[in-house]
């Protein structure tokens, strides 16, 4: 495999094709027939999807650098670069959202019936916003691309999503863009660090070269924490998403749970550790991070055992998964930093599989209140079977990868702060006590209601959406080797330029 993507120079133009493939599809959607508008999508996204897994064979282990890089002039009077590629952290964002795209056109086919053509021409789009911003080496186009997720990702919430839907997509635009701003202050104040060593750049490697002291890396910190807070979302900045995952039709719950949120904790580690290692060390930084992080598990866990609303409940479950993530980036460990990228993977799979059972419930009975369920198992066990194992990943069963990236996280926390590890390990518990019983109302529970009798089970076209996800969660769980040696080095790297970094010194006139 590897000499055959050698010969096809591979390397010189998969992440442009990946980046600007689904704009073209979009295009496509957009000059054909509205009818064939979602197949269009479907096709596309595929094969897409089958090109990007070359990024396994191509990418070299042990290289902690960027790869497949490329860069070109694009504003050349501004410094601005189009500029990409991907390191150990970067390529399974990239696939875990090539991987996604397919499987949530496909799941939407029966859920969109209206505005088709536009639908998935938006949800290319938002493809192409969300490929840039994991492999973007140019912190403005980097902020293009996390800003072009914003606009498709609020139609489809406001278009097609509920009866709140205007109030969710609004209160999701306005957080977001709030924080966005002040990260684009702190980019160009970056900006203007690197001009004083001669020409201003954007571009990734330039900026880690700056030299800023400890009062303007706790700023910028500060700027950059705030934006990627809001998008994780990090307990207390996390109002938003239960609003928008409730309004939201069923693709995009998906793509916001499964994707759009790791572009928050993508970027704690991006950006924040490496450009700002003496703040990222500092110790009240780190306590905050910690609090907040444990915080976000707890607290969501309560909150997610009282929803009556499945879907509702389940979209309170990533705020606490996401709380795993931050703990274990802020521990500064290798297992803390590998634990967090598997429960990003992990949360990816599992929070998008249960969005779509979900979905697939809703076009059943059009209710999402776990109360009117019940007996499912009886009538419909392939939806059961599924709905069960994707729910024991959620909660970190072991033999999952919800357990390999939660135990990792722990660990890693566990070795430079074991009181906030003990802490965070009590989330765990109450993941369990509160999907299990929403687990038990849905499909066991007495089969009490007529309407539940004649429930169709899963039709082969959801057979197809449901079965790689689960496939991957058992996959991971029981052999994560490969993906934990691919990104180590990349870590390590990360972690080395904040652990070998003095604390800034304040100038003498500050």
């Amino acid at each position: 495999m590897t000499s055959l993507l050698q010969a096809v120079a591979f390397d010189s133009w998969i992440l442009h094709v990946l980046v600007w493939g689904p704009m073209a599809a979009m295009l496509h959607v957009l000059l054909d027939d509205e009818e064939r508008s979602g197949h269009i999508a479907f096709g596309w996204t595929l094969a897409l999807f089958v090109v990007s897994l070359g990024l396994w064979w191509s990418f070299t282990v042990g290289d902690p650098g960027f790869q497949m890089a490329s860069s070109v002039p694009w504003i050349e009077a501004w410094g601005v670069h189009y500029a990409l590629g991907i390191d150990g952290i970067s390529l399974f964002m990239v696939l875990l959202s090539c991987f996604t795209a397919p499987i949530t056109i496909l799941g939407s086919f029966r859920y969109i019936t209206r505005r088709r053509k536009s639908f998935y021409a938006l949800m290319l789009l938002l493809q192409t916003g969300i490929i840039g911003v994991f492999t973007a080496l140019d912190l403005m186009l980097f902020y293009v691309f996390f800003e072009l997720t914003l606009v498709p990702m609020y139609f489809i919430v406001g278009v097609w999503g509920g009866k709140r839907r205007i109030y969710a997509a609004v209160k999701f635009f306005l957080y977001t863009a709030v924080g966005s701003l002040l990260m684009l202050v702190g980019i160009l104040y970056l900006y203007a660090a690197t001009a004083g060593a001669g020409d201003g750049s954007f571009a990734y490697l330039d900026i880690l070269g700056a030299s800023l002291s400890m009062r303007e890396q706790l700023w910028l910190f500060a700027a950059f924490a705030l934006a990627f807070s809001i998008k994780v979302p990090l307990f207390p900045f996390h109002t938003w998403l239960p609003d928008a995952h409730v309004e939201a039709p069923t693709p995009g719950s998906v793509v916001l749970a499964a994707i759009l949120l790791k572009m928050g904790t993508y970027g704690f580690l991006r950006f924040l550790l490496p450009f700002f290692p003496a703040a990222s060390q500092h110790p009240s930084v780190v306590t905050v991070m910690m609090v907040l992080g444990t915080a976000g598990i707890v607290y969501a866990a309560w909150v997610a055992a009282v929803q009556p609303d499945a879907k509702k409940l389940v979209a309170y479950t990533s705020v606490a998964h996401m709380g795993f993530v931050v703990i274990g980036i802020f521990a500064l460990t290798l297992n803390g930093i590998q634990g967090g990228l598997v429960v990003m993977i992990s949360h990816g799979i599992s929070t998008g599989a249960l969005f779509l059972i979900l979905g697939m419930l809703y076009e059943r009975r059009h209710t999402r209140l776990t109360g009117e369920f019940g007996g499912l198992a009886r009538v419909a066990p392939m939806l059961a079977l599924a709905l069960v194992i994707t729910a024991l990943a959620s909660i970190g069963l072991p033999g999952t990868s919800g357990f390999v990236g939660e135990f990792l996280a722990l660990l890693g926390t566990f070795e430079t702060h074991p009181v906030t590890a003990v802490i965070a390990t009590s989330g765990v518990i109450f993941a369990a006590y509160y999907m299990l019983p929403m687990v038990q109302r849905v499909l066991f529970n007495e089969l009490d209601r007529e309407e539940n009798r004649s429930m169709p089970d899963l039709s082969r076209r959801e057979i197809f959406i449901l079965s790689p996800m689960v496939a991957l969660m058992i996959v991971i769980g029981v052999a994560p080797t490969p993906i934990l040696e691919r990104m180590e080095p990349s870590v390590e790297a990360i972690l080395e330029r904040v652990h070998t970094t003095p604390p800034a010194e304040e100038p003498a006139d500050s």
